[in-house]
């Protein structure tokens, strides 16, 4: 279905899904749902599941929409879109993951803007509409750990939006088929040193930066390591 290297404009479109509903995401939900459609990268299943948003965003008062969108999202950091609120909370390594991903997204040709934060979730899904397919499923697999966890919260707030979540693993290749507990001791030791790679050079930005210092594999070794500290504490 992703023949060649064409960016997956699905992602896109559940991006928009995500943002703050105002008048001009009204007026794109049909052209929102034909690229959903039209791509036909989702189960009929997972596809129907959106159908209750995006009534909703076709025909609710724009007040309510975005009222309860503020009341799911903005009041509760449990249900932050930002995943590395989610993955480092308020600790410093949160600044350089920051740093690492905005670093990330320019080399990719996507430039934040002064206001956004790099890690919101919905700027994330638009990079990843802009990169190959395998490189954007790849990535997104990383943040599979933090989008299961958000998938379950929100669904059990407001399952409209929880099919968004839904729709977002899948993409992923649905990796809560596969449960943590299976996990080999192996994989657990090699989590452990990419751990250890991350924190030798956490702090090395700036100027004396190297050059693949924001790399795919950078990226990576944060997800997984707060996939492991996730596995440790029982979130």
């Amino acid at each position: 279905m992703m023949a060649g290297q064409t960016p997956v404009r699905t992602f896109k479109a559940l991006s928009a899904l995500l943002t703050y509903p105002g008048a001009d995401l009204v007026a794109a939900i049909d052209e929102i749902e034909a690229v959903i459609d039209d791509e036909n990268l989702l189960r009929p299943a997972v596809r129907r599941g959106l159908q209750s948003l995006l009534h909703a965003l076709r025909t609710d008062d724009l007040l309510d929409l975005q009222e309860r969108y503020v009341e799911l999202f903005d009041r509760s950091r449990r249900l932050s879109l930002h995943l590395f609120e989610h993955i480092h909370g308020e600790s410093r390594d949160r600044g350089q993951a920051m740093i690492d991903l905005v670093q990330h997204y320019e080399r990719g040709g996507l430039l934040v803007m002064a206001n956004e934060l790099p890690d919101y979730l919905p700027l994330f899904l638009e990079f990843l509409s802009t990169r190959p397919p395998g490189e954007a499923r790849s990535l997104l697999a990383e943040t599979s750990h933090v989008l299961s966890v958000l998938d379950e919260r929100v669904q059990s707030r407001n399952p409209a939006y929880g099919a968004v979540f839904t729709a977002i693993l899948s993409l992923a290749g649905d990796v809560r088929a596969a449960p943590v507990a299976t996990e080999s001791l192996a994989e657990v030791d090699d989590l452990a040193a990419l751990d250890a790679e991350w924190e030798e050079t956490a702090v090395a930005f700036g100027p004396g930066m190297p050059a693949d210092g924001c790399s795919v594999d950078r990226l990576r070794i944060q997800m997984r390591a707060a996939r492991r500290d996730a596995r440790h504490s029982g979130a």
